[in-house]
């Protein structure tokens, strides 16, 4: 495959795609085990990882600003915050910018935790050795045009996810 490569017929296309598909939702969820199994800390679950990941990567952010950024529900976010402060991971401190809505932002605990779970996962990613960067480069093209496909989607519709 290379840039001049001319694109799919739709109709060669979305099966394609549907391809991507079957193997995105299992690889999700066995990652999603691995990361609760290997837990490096106490109270890091799937969704509790994603919010301290976001702090770590973006720093302090509100909980609607977490999930635009997750494409997940409010109400979920909510929850994984309520569980990482309970495990003193993260705290709420005033947002100037903002009353009704705290910014969260990560403990010592909590950078201390999503720094040992990240270097972990790096850990495991290095035995995918052999794929190149090219290679990478276009499973990123694919999954990003895909999610901008799905942009519309109202992820607070379903309040559990």
């Amino acid at each position: 495959m290379t840039d001049t490569d001319p694109p799919l017929a739709p109709d060669d296309l979305a099966p394609r795609l549907m391809d991507v598909f079957a193997l995105v939702g299992p690889l999700y969820r066995r990652v999603q085990r691995r990361i609760e199994q290997d837990a490096t800390a106490p109270g890091v679950s799937v969704g509790v990882r994603a919010v301290l990941d976001l702090l770590r990567e973006h720093g302090p952010l509100t909980v609607p600003q977490m999930g635009r950024a997750q494409s997940i529900s409010r109400q979920f976010v909510q929850r994984m915050v309520n569980d990482a402060a309970a495990h003193g991971l993260v705290e709420a401190v005033p947002n100037p910018a903002h009353r009704r809505s705290p910014l969260i932002r990560l403990t010592d605990a909590g950078r201390a935790a999503i720094t040992a779970v990240v270097d972990h996962e790096h850990a495991l990613l290095r035995r995918a050795a052999g794929l190149t960067d090219a290679e990478v480069a276009a499973c990123m093209k694919v999954l990003s045009r895909l999610l901008d496909l799905f942009d519309d989607v109202d992820v607070d519709a379903h309040p559990d996810c």
